[in-house]
């Protein structure tokens, strides 16, 4: 039955990846990759906030597999990521390379333990 949480998160989570993806790259005209930022980002913060309420009884380990293994591991995009930083690096465009590696673990880093934070102020 786990393996079929994980699945069904997954179909939500990687159709929502893409469509949030284009969306938002469709709305800035640069070569910053502000789609794959935007889910990491958004996915770092749900799951900080489901593992927060997990620990403090609020949530279900189900719902850990379903949101934070199947939904949140299908929205966000660690090979992107890396892929897109690469890419910026390698076409001469080192300022925005940088911006996002670092930007991108700080922003995940800060919604993670903003979720944490947000999920001990509900649960604990």
């Amino acid at each position: 039955m786990n393996w079929l949480l994980v699945i069904v998160g997954a179909a939500v989570g990687a159709p929502l990846r893409y469509l949030t993806d284009r969306a938002v790259q469709a709305r800035h005209d640069t070569v910053f990759p502000w789609g794959t930022f935007a889910v990491n980002v958004s996915g770092s913060l749900v799951l900080g906030l489901l593992t927060g309420a997990v620990a403090a009884g609020a949530a279900s380990s189900q719902l850990q597999l379903l949101v934070g293994t199947g939904f949140c591991g299908a929205l966000t995009t660690y090979s992107t990521f890396s892929y897109e930083t690469l890419r910026l690096a390698e076409s001469g465009a080192a300022f925005y390379a940088v911006m996002n590696a670092a930007g991108s673990v700080a922003a995940g880093l800060g919604s993670a333990f903003t979720g944490w934070a947000i999920a001990q102020a509900l649960w604990v």
